[in-house]
């Protein structure tokens, strides 16, 4: 349900590589770091206006030749490649989830024309919206939804010991927490916490059957050592102890919604286990900056109690 930019490894790897999160930013990386966010959650909050590179700069206070070879270099792609990769996140929710015409999902994704959003949506998807919409991955789960099948997906068992994790909490569409995501990596570049393999995860409180979009709650986390100090602007979450079901996922992120249903509904059910209290939460095994959507591995985690 969700999207980051750095990979994993876990909080006992951390510890074990010498960090002592004793490295801060100088203060011009930290004004620059601080710049970023803010054009970063300008971005999320107006994915489906026409964003100008002259109004981003604007955002951080900086010219827009020098703004964006700052925010290439420290994001690894440009404000366009971002752009264009959260729109079409945000269009394959709706073709997979919606009944919205193709026409209108191609405009709210900033295309002009229906031809330029199909070329588009099919380079970064690897089908045409009309195709993705009939035969995507959802539909493989939809379709073992319609006829009961507990066997399609491969789910495993395991006990799962409690997490200390740092968290940035959201409220609002799943598939926007990758804002989160990006204000929790922040935080913890500007207090010198930051390493390339940091994990991504995200828990999940809410039914987006049963609940308003907007009104959604989540969190983006990662592991965090008990030896270490939370760092500013975010907030300790621990996710409990317990068995949990695991299902392996590889797809876009915008089909999980139909990955769940199959698991409560059909499942769940079978398995003869009980759902449990606790919250389920997801982990992120690669990153979408540099992999394709239908090649995104997740791994989606079920509380259940015998």
């Amino acid at each position: 349900m969700a999207l980051g930019t750095i990979r994993g490894s876990s909080g006992r790897d951390m510890a074990s590589k010498g960090y002592k999160g004793t490295k801060t930013l100088k203060p011009t990386q930290l004004s620059y770091r601080e710049r970023l966010d803010r054009v970063i959650s300008y971005l999320h909050a107006h994915l489906e206006s026409d964003i100008g590179i002259e109004e981003l700069a604007e955002v951080a206070c900086l010219s827009s030749f020098h703004w964006h070879r700052i925010y290439t270099a420290m994001c690894g792609e440009t404000v366009a490649t971002t752009l264009r990769r959260l729109r079409l996140q945000r269009a394959a929710d709706r073709l997979a989830n919606s009944n919205l015409p193709i026409s209108t999902i191609a405009r709210l994704a900033q295309y002009g024309s229906r031809d330029a959003f199909s070329r588009a949506f099919r380079d970064a998807y690897g089908k045409a919206p009309g195709a993705y919409r009939q035969s995507g991955s959802h539909a493989t789960f939809k379709a073992a939804i319609s006829s009961k099948s507990a066997n399609g997906f491969v789910v495993s068992i395991a006990h799962r010991p409690a997490v200390r994790c740092i968290s940035v909490p959201h409220v609002g569409s799943y598939l926007k927490i990758d804002a989160a995501m990006a204000k929790l990596f922040g935080s913890m570049e500007k207090s010198g916490m930051l390493l390339q393999d940091t994990p991504m995860q995200a828990v999940f409180y809410d039914d987006p059957d049963l609940h308003a979009e907007e009104h959604l709650r989540s969190a983006a986390c990662t592991p965090w050592p008990d030896a270490l100090e939370i760092p500013a602007d975010t907030e300790e979450l621990v996710i409990p102890s317990g068995r949990f079901a695991k299902l392996e996922y590889k797809g876009p992120y915008a089909d999980m919604r139909n990955a769940y249903r199959w698991l409560y509904g059909v499942w769940l059910p079978s398995s003869g286990f009980e759902i449990s209290d606790r919250p389920g939460f997801e982990i992120y095994l690669n990153s979408p900056v540099d992999t394709k959507p239908k090649d995104l591995r997740s791994n989606i985690y079920l509380p259940v109690e015998t």
